[in-house]
Order: C-alpha cells, then structure tokens, then sequence
C-alpha cells in the first residue's frame, strides 16, 4: 500500500536528536519502572493512614499503566510480606474507608486497577504484590502453589526446572500470575490434527489451570475481612477465578503438566491476501497453518502486505534447521526499538506527523523481516518457554483494544476474513481522507475455550467472566479468534476508527454464528472521542455476552465477599452497578 521508494525513507532535521533512539528506549524504560519515593514522612504516614498495621512499611508510588495512559503520582502504598499482614492492611481500609487496588506489573491498559484522574489525596492504597507475594512450590507431580505476585518468566523457569509447563502463555514475561489471572490472560493454541491433549494441559486461558486460591474476604461471623481458601469446586470460586480486581488473591494452586519442546517458525513471505482470504480458498490460509500445528498467531503492521507469521509446533526433537534457544526472548529486533522506528514513532508524537504511519507500519515489517535473518530466528526450538516468551518492557509503547470472537473450528477463517477485509478497507477510507488513525499492528491468536474437565478435580467450576467461558446455548463453539489493534497513544481518530472496529466485531458477531466478548485488559467500549466510555456497551453488551444468570451470580458474589466494597473503583462500580 506505500510506495518503496517512501518504505526505506529515514525522517531528518531537528527532531533526529531530540527523539533519538536512546531517548526512545529511555521513555520505555521509565515507563517499565514505577517510581517509589521512600522512606515516607513518617509523621505525614501517621497523620494521613492513622492506625495503620504495625510492621508494614508505607511509601508514597505512583502509579503507571503500560503506555501510561492511566497515571496517579503520590498514591500510599504498600507490600505486605504475606497473606497475614495483607489481610491486616485490608481491615484498616475497611475501618477507615479506604478503597485497596492490588498492583503486580501495571503492564495494562483498562482501569481496572487505578482510574484516570485518581487524585493523589484519594483514599487508595496501593498493595504491591510482587515485592514478597512471590512463593513457590511444587504441591504434586502435576500442581504447583505460587504467589500472586511472581512474574510468568519466574513461574514457567521453575516449572522448566521440574520437567513441566503450559501449553501456552502470554507474551510478556514480566506479567504477575494475580494480574494474569485476574484478567484470564492467555497465549494462542488448539488441539493441532490428530494431537491429543496431554495431563495437565488446557488450550483455555491461564483461570482454567486454577484448583485452589487464597483470597481476602469478608467473614461474616468475624465481623472482619479473613483470608479464604476456594477449592475448583467452590461455587463462590467461579467468580474468583477471573476477578478483574473485583477481590485479591493472594495465593493459588495451579494445574500444570509435562513440559514440551516447541519449535516456532517465522513467515513474513505470504501475501495478507492469501493469508486471510475468504474459506474456501485455496493457499496458504491462516486457517491451513492453524489445522497443521494449533498454535499461529499473526502481527500484521499498519499499511503493508505482508504479515509477520508465528506458526508454534511440538517437536520432540530438535528439527535440523532449527536453531537451539535456552532463554525467552529470541526477537532483539523487535524488544530494543530500531533507531528508524524510534525516530519515525518519536517524529510522529512530537511533530504530529501522523501521516507517516505508513512509513512506520512499513520500518516495523522490514526490521522483522531483516530480524529475523540476522538473528538466526526465524527457526527456533527449545523448552516451551524460550518460544512462547518473547516481549519485553523496552519494546514499542502502544495501545490495543482487544475482543475475543467464539466461533467453531471449522469457522475461523471466515472471522479472521471477514475482520480483516473490514479493517483494511475501513483503514483504506480513513487514509483516503488524510487520516491515518492506526499506525501499530493487527494482532490474531486462536484459543480453545475454558473446559474445567481440563482442571482434572470433580465439580470443577467453569470461570464465570473469562472470556473464554463456553456458550451453554451454543455448545458447538469450541474456539476463540483473539483480535487487536494497536496504536502509538494519542493517535488522532484512534478511538473513532477503533468504535467502527468494536460495532462490526458485535453486530457481526452477536451471538447467532458467532459471539463477541471483550478482552478485559484492553481497549473496549469506545464512544468517537474516548475508551471505555460507551455506557451501552460497559452496561449492556458486555454483561449479556455472559448472559444474565451468569453476571449476576459473579455480580452477586463479589458484593457477598465484598459488602463493603473495599475492592474496586470507580469504574469496577460503573460495569457491575
């Protein structure tokens, strides 16, 4: 769609050193840390957060989401060293009318931990899991107990150190398990032809692997908050399972099974035209790759034609043109931005030079596809780790919305058709009128759903708000199409252009032929001018895509183990009323 000549031009001027490629990498790693101001006044601590636990160390953070987006500076926070003095600290809010918001990694985007505009007065405290909430052990040849707040990189590396693993996980290793879980984070796999699910496995989200948690509720013969065990089976669980902040969890006992060697090859040679035509057509679809391995996620930049192609399979043995990996993150190309991305992404937000969008999505394809070569990985296979963890912090800041489209197997092809077909033409018109709303990626993985047989424990319950959760009236839906969009924040028509996106998504997909879901994480209910605003969609649509009885039995045992809503804020109060 951009001409060559433009693909390979390099922005000059003035602004080439002042948005260098080390300024670049220095705003995403600024982004990456959260800052701390310690040691708090301890006079001011004593005034503000009278009575607060002994013992328990306050600090003045702020907070950043990941494209920071969502900020508040000065908030108090704290890390209890476990689930005894959590539960102290979420007593003392409930006594003096505290609201408490759980913090792992901050690496999202929607307000499900802090809102935008939360003041640094406001009665929120920060609890910081990742500081001490971080244990490990194995609880059997197949389980294993950790604290919420240990990142997936730590969890899989010692699960690799046992001999087990998942099927898949999401990209980013920095995630902590309690805001994975919180959001049932996922990867991209189904069963491949003829595989077979192995012990301990599940092609759902991360919420499917639970078999216990620990969590702070109110104890209504206390009279107090207490921590509570849930078994799988637990009525109460199913809400917990895929909580959205709505509760803290503070520990949890995960099913886990044999780890596999995982070989991904990288394509950036087939035409999105071929890759995402209509079913039925012959080629290299997406759906061809999909029934060969069941593992396939594609990231197609802005405004050009060839998509950069992830195909993930089992193998045993290391194939003889693959090369070795002993650690995650085998993309250096994609986690330290090029200085021809940074200067163009850099160009575009400083100058308003949006325009340039296409030049950008076309740098991104030929630093993947130059990448790839030059790092030797485009065949990679090792422990399933080092190829299902490939993001890291330093790497391109942007936002995404996110939706989740229940199909069946034999239908995926026509979702991501027909999705793409419409987005590129939508993109087309906008560029048209001079207005180029996109300048990141499409991203498309495939799941299976929630089974809880997969938990391997009698009376498993499904998770009730994972997006992953089976249709009781459409049993024949047994797969997720994953679908986003990403964009440099503060992109000009962004939301606009991403509102059009979200109304195809639902009305296409409304639960006749196939059903659309949010993905909680993300960008969704968009209005012309904003995110997350569209009340419609927060207090509608998005509750019937679970069905009535469904959220409001998660609606319904939030508040009975929450009364006093210590969990949550202003937006949490907006979605469940």
């Amino acid at each position: 769609m951009t001409d060559r000549s433009v693909h390979n031009s390099r922005p000059e001027g003035p602004f080439a050193s002042s948005w260098s490629r080390r300024g670049f990498l220095r705003s995403a790693a600024a982004l990456a840390a959260v800052p701390v101001l310690l040691p708090a006044d301890p006079a001011q601590a004593a005034e503000e957060l009278p009575e607060f636990p002994a013992g328990i160390a306050l600090y003045r953070s702020a907070y950043r989401n990941w494209v920071g987006e969502i900020t508040a500076d000065g908030l108090w926070a704290c890390a209890p060293a476990d689930t005894g003095q959590t539960v102290a600290v979420v007593n003392w809010a409930r006594r003096h009318g505290w609201r408490v918001r759980p913090r792992g990694s901050s690496h999202g985007w929607s307000p499900l931990t802090i809102t935008e505009g939360t003041p640094s007065d406001a009665p929120v405290l920060l609890v910081d899991t990742a500081a001490h909430l971080t244990g490990l052990a194995l609880e059997s040849g197949t389980s294993v107990r950790a604290g919420t707040g240990v990142t997936l990189e730590t969890l899989l590396t010692y699960l690799e150190e046992h001999g087990l693993g998942v099927t898949a996980a999401p990209a980013p290793g920095v995630l902590t398990l309690g805001g994975a879980l919180a959001i049932d984070a996922h990867g991209t796999a189904v069963p491949a032809e003829g595989e077979q699910r192995l012990p301990g496995q599940t092609y759902g989200s991360l919420s499917n692997r639970v078999l216990s948690l620990t969590a702070v509720v109110w104890d209504e013969d206390a009279g107090a908050y207490a921590a509570r065990t849930f078994r799988r089976d637990e009525p109460d669980c199913a809400a917990l399972l895929t909580h959205l902040g709505r509760v803290l969890v503070t520990e949890v006992v995960l099913r886990v099974g044999a780890n596999s060697d995982l070989r991904c090859v990288s394509r950036v040679d087939i035409p999105a035209g071929e890759l995402f035509a209509a079913p039925g057509t012959d080629g290299r679809t997406f759906a061809s790759f999909l029934e060969e391995s069941g593992r396939v996620e594609a990231i197609w930049f802005a405004f050009t034609e060839f998509p950069w192609l992830k195909v993930w399979s089992v193998s045993p043995t290391k194939p003889l043109t693959s090369r070795r990996v002993t650690r995650p993150y085998n993309y250096p190309f994609s986690d330290n931005i090029p200085t021809l991305v940074a200067d163009l992404a850099g160009r575009m937000v400083s100058d308003a030079a949006w325009y340039l969008a296409p030049v950008l999505g076309n740098a991104q394809y030929d630093t993947a596809a130059l990448g790839l070569v030059a790092t030797l990985s485009a065949d990679i296979w090792g422990p399933s780790k080092n190829t299902l963890l490939y993001l890291r912090p330093t790497t391109l800041r942007v936002t995404a919305n996110g939706y989740a489209v229940h199909t069946t197997r034999d239908q995926v092809q026509r979702v991501v058709s027909e999705f793409t077909a419409f987005y590129r033409e939508r993109l087309t018109a906008y560029a048209a009128r001079g207005l180029f709303p996109v300048n990141g990626s499409v991203e498309i993985r495939v799941t299976g759903l929630d089974d809880p047989a997969h938990a391997e424990l009698d009376g498993a319950r499904t998770p009730l708000l994972s997006a992953l959760r089976p249709s009781e009236e459409h049993p024949e839906w047994d797969t997720a199409v994953w679908l986003d969009i990403l964009t440099l924040p503060g992109t000009p028509h962004a939301e606009a252009f991403l509102r059009e996106i979200e109304r195809f998504l639902l009305d296409s997909h409304d639960g006749r032929h196939a059903l659309t879901r949010v993905e909680w994480s993300k960008g969704w209910a968009y209005t012309e001018e904003a995110v997350w605003q569209d009340e419609e969609v927060i207090g509608t649509t998005v509750p019937a895509s679970f069905g009535e009885t469904v959220w409001g039995q998660a609606a319904g045992t939030f508040d009975r183990l929450d009364p006093h809503r210590v969990f949550g804020n202003d937006f949490l109060d907006r979605l469940f009323g």
